[in-house]
């Protein structure tokens, strides 16, 4: 199965993917991956996106594409993948659509995991980090024993600069300003699946099951 993989920052769709691939064996394919692979390499296209990355500018669609081109005609694609991190926008999505009909690939289905608004907020401004050895914690779901210490190695922890309330919003709103045009170009397609993304993570995975029809 082809599968897009849509859902919020801190939705857990990274989660459901991990479950996906574990399961049925289909390789997940993210496009920040793709990048640091191609110039760490020094493929052409990799030097193509290493030019435009070091003078601070998005990689041009036309890069990525090629990129996800050439990653989906290895053999372990030929089951299926999960595109994760692309497309972001309807144009990506329409330029996607054509390159997967020419390798005669088109996508079954675009899963979006959906979590309420305020969920989200909690989910990522409540994280907490450890110092020392990395531990994550979370002080609304999943909070150390001691407030403000790891249960591991008793190091403090400490809220990243970029799940500050602010700058958590911020995400959420350019998320869901260019993701609700997407939505509705796969909902026109005939292809969009929803699930719902709250509770607990095998309940989440059952439901992502269903409504991709796989057993």
């Amino acid at each position: 199965m082809r599968i897009v993989l849509l859902g919020a920052p801190g939705a857990g769709k990274g989660t459901q993917a991990k479950k996906l691939i574990e399961k049925y064996g289909m390789p997940q394919i993210s496009t920040g991956d793709l990048l640091r692979a191609a110039v760490k390499a020094g493929t052409k296209l990799g030097l193509e996106a290493k030019g435009f990355m070091d003078k601070g500018e998005l990689v041009p669609d036309a890069v990525v594409l090629g990129m996800v081109g050439e990653r989906l005609k290895q053999d372990d694609c030929k089951k299926g993948f999960i595109l994760d991190g692309f497309p972001r926008n309807t144009a990506q999505a329409k330029a996607l659509d054509d390159m997967l009909k020419t390798l005669g690939m088109p996508i079954d289905a675009a899963l979006s995991v959906d979590v309420p608004f305020e969920d989200l907020m909690k989910r990522l401004t409540g994280r907490r980090t450890c110092k020392e050895c990395g531990q994550m914690y979370n002080i609304y779901f999943s909070p150390s024993a001691k407030d403000g210490a790891c249960d591991k190695c008793g190091a403090a922890l400490y809220q990243r600069d970029d799940d500050r309330e602010e700058t958590i919003k911020k995400r959420l709103d350019v998320y869901t300003a260019q993701t609700a045009p997407l939505m509705d170009y796969f909902r026109l397609k005939g292809i969009l699946k929803e699930v719902r993304g709250t509770g607990n993570i095998d309940d989440i995975f059952g439901r992502v099951m269903a409504a991709l029809g796989l057993k």
